[in-house]
């Protein structure tokens, strides 16, 4: 499957650690909402934990947006509950488990050569369709901000100019 902006989501179903339970979650569990999906390359890395405490501390924001945080690498569910329990500490969203390297495939960010996930974020709308993705090197975090701005951006509900900003007003077509 070829993936792209404005066709559906790939689906998934995925175990995941919420808080500290063990769970799955699934594409069809975000639907009527507004979806930020990021993949990360491992836990127990160094600029993994740092996106991840960024977007937790975000949380707030995107759900005032009705958005959901899904966070995603290949570790298992189990590696998930060891790295906050021992570092990381607790996060408000899911932490899912792409064990077996499918969804990162399927989603594109799947560097076969290492085994591990990309630095990908992906908004999907509550529609299920893809509106944004954005892949990029491993050694870069992502900033928090750019996100909310293009989640705000793609709700606004017409065109924005560049370096829009939420309050702007939009481009008359």
């Amino acid at each position: 499957m070829s993936l792209q902006v404005a066709k559906p989501a790939p689906t998934f179903v995925m175990e995941a650690l919420h808080g500290d339970e063990f769970t799955s979650v699934s594409l069809e569990d975000c639907k009527g909402k507004w979806l930020v999906l990021f993949f990360y390359p491992l836990d127990f890395t160094f600029v993994c934990p740092t996106e991840i405490k960024a977007f937790s501390q975000a949380y707030d924001e995107f759900t005032k947006r009705g958005a959901d945080v899904l966070g995603c690498s290949v570790d298992s569910k189990h590696s998930h509950k060891a790295w906050t329990t021992d570092g990381l500490g607790k996060i408000r969203f899911p932490l899912l488990s792409d064990l077996n390297h499918k969804v990162s495939r399927e989603w594109g960010v799947l560097d076969e050569d290492e085994g591990t996930a990309q630095r990908g974020t992906f908004i999907i709308d509550p529609d299920g369709v893809l509106r944004w993705m954005v892949v990029h090197d491993t050694n870069v975090g992502r900033n928090v901000e750019e996100v909310l701005r293009v989640l705000d951006a793609l709700q606004a509900g017409g065109l924005c100019a560049a370096n829009w900003m939420p309050g702007q007003k939009l481009i008359n077509a």
